[in-house]
């Protein structure tokens, strides 16, 4: 009789697969980064500086010298100096200096539809 009364229990194991967004996996190899921080510093700083915030600057003045499109760009290069200057982790430089570099590409395709002009540049 014991075998009619006794119950049978089965383990089920479900696997669910984690996956993990391609935002969190650029967010952990930019923490794994901060062994190169000074590289990335002087590639941050470097290149918004030389490379560009000058271009920026000169598709501001084909466009038309808007007050918009400076305070926009000059922001752009801030975010990056002031975040390398706090020495924040790359965990933050990182997506910073990405976000300004999008910025200036915007800010310049902007100018361009804005129409550039070459008549400012002779006076």
């Amino acid at each position: 009789m014991q075998t009619a009364i006794q119950q049978t229990f089965s383990n089920t194991h479900i696997n669910t697969a984690t996956q993990t967004s391609i935002f969190s996996k650029f967010v952990a190899w930019c923490a794994a980064q901060d062994q190169n921080r000074y590289g990335w510093l002087g590639i941050s700083l470097g290149s918004q500086g030389c490379v560009f915030t000058p271009l920026t600057m000169f598709a501001i003045v084909l466009a038309g010298n808007s007050i918009v499109f400076w305070i926009v760009g000059i922001i752009a290069m801030m975010m990056v100096l002031v975040s390398n200057l706090a020495a924040l982790p790359t965990k933050y430089t990182i997506p910073i200096f990405l976000l300004s570099v999008v910025i200036d590409i915007t800010l310049i395709i902007a100018c361009a539809s804005a129409g550039f002009s070459f008549n400012g540049l002779a006076q």
